[in-house]
């Protein structure tokens, strides 16, 4: 597979389903609301209104659904805004030209029906409801922690230093590989971490369970990944927007998908999901509306094929 389309990706992918194309998970970052103005006809980010925004974002993993495995996954990075009389101030930026307020080209507006300025106007979690809503299994959120967040100026609220990642599947039951997500454990001897190995034993004084034994005194060298992931943010030479961290997305990808296996990401900016995908021997495929980054994603991929021998499919 290895490809990276540009155009609206709604109907890429709508081309890939009549296609028959299958991908095993997609992990994505889409445009926040009120961010930035990409300068493209039907782009993604600056409805009028939250509700318009949330509608556009639910047709487009409707058909990320229809391109993916039955067992597949969704992992969804999203972040949240602020009412603010430009329309919209994504927490963590700053007002600047192209962005939040700007981002309407200098147009006055007042905040949606129902929201006062500076109310936090609770994107994630409309996000997720509303897809719940439309057939997808909500199996967790994630706490993104950003050690390094953007300074904020703000003196009546803290400074947001966290974003979420939602967890969604397909099906009730879904691929899941959790030993390859594994985090190292807190300590050699953690309190009320400990873990002990069974074996079969015909003495029913040592019996505890189904027959077995424990073997006291044995502890794991990692332990099931935590729902706070704590990754700081890191800029990709060349880009002049946000760019996922890799390491926030690499245990996404571990668990979502084995070897071989084709990661979506309608999304797909400077190329970081790419550039994961193929250090983990996985397949990638994109979707991006701005041609001008392809540039960037050609190097990325090629620095990666490069770095790990890979060979183009």
């Amino acid at each position: 597979m290895n490809k990276i389309e540009f155009g609206d990706c709604r109907d890429t992918m709508r081309q890939w389903a009549s296609e028959g194309v299958k991908a095993q998970m997609c992990v994505t970052s889409p445009p926040y609301f009120g961010l930035r103005d990409y300068g493209h006809e039907g782009q993604i980010g600056l409805e009028q209104t939250p509700e318009q925004y949330i509608a556009a974002m639910v047709e487009v993993f409707r058909c990320v659904r229809d391109v993916l495995a039955d067992d597949g996954t969704l992992w969804l990075n999203i972040g949240d805004s602020y009412a603010a009389q430009g329309g919209a101030q994504v927490q963590g930026t700053k007002q600047t030209k192209g962005s939040q307020a700007g981002a309407w080209n200098g147009e006055t507006r007042k905040p949606p029906q129902g929201i006062k300025p500076k109310d936090l106007i609770g994107i994630p979690w409309m996000l997720a409801f509303a897809l719940r809503a439309d057939g997808w299994y909500l199996r967790q959120d994630i706490i993104w922690h950003k050690p390094n967040p953007m300074p904020e100026s703000v003196r009546d609220r803290c400074t947001k230093a966290h974003e979420y990642i939602f967890l969604l599947s397909k099906s009730e039951r879904y691929f899941f590989d959790s030993e390859a997500m594994k985090e190292p454990a807190v300590s050699e001897k953690p309190a009320g971490n400990k873990t002990h190995k069974y074996v079969g034993t015909g003495d029913p004084k040592n019996a505890t369970k189904e027959g077995l034994v424990k073997l006291a005194g044995v502890e794991w060298e990692t332990r099931n990944r935590r729902s706070v992931w704590t990754v700081a943010t890191k800029p990709y030479k060349g880009a002049h927007f946000a760019t996922f961290p890799p390491a926030l997305i690499e245990p996404c990808i571990l668990a979502g998908s084995r070897p071989g296996d084709i990661v979506l990401d309608p999304f797909m900016g400077s190329g970081t999901t790419a550039a994961v995908a193929l250090q983990h021997g996985r397949q990638y495929l994109g979707c991006e509306l701005n041609p001008e980054y392809k540039p960037l994603q050609q190097q990325r991929i090629e620095e990666e094929r490069t770095l790990f021998n890979v060979i183009p499919k």
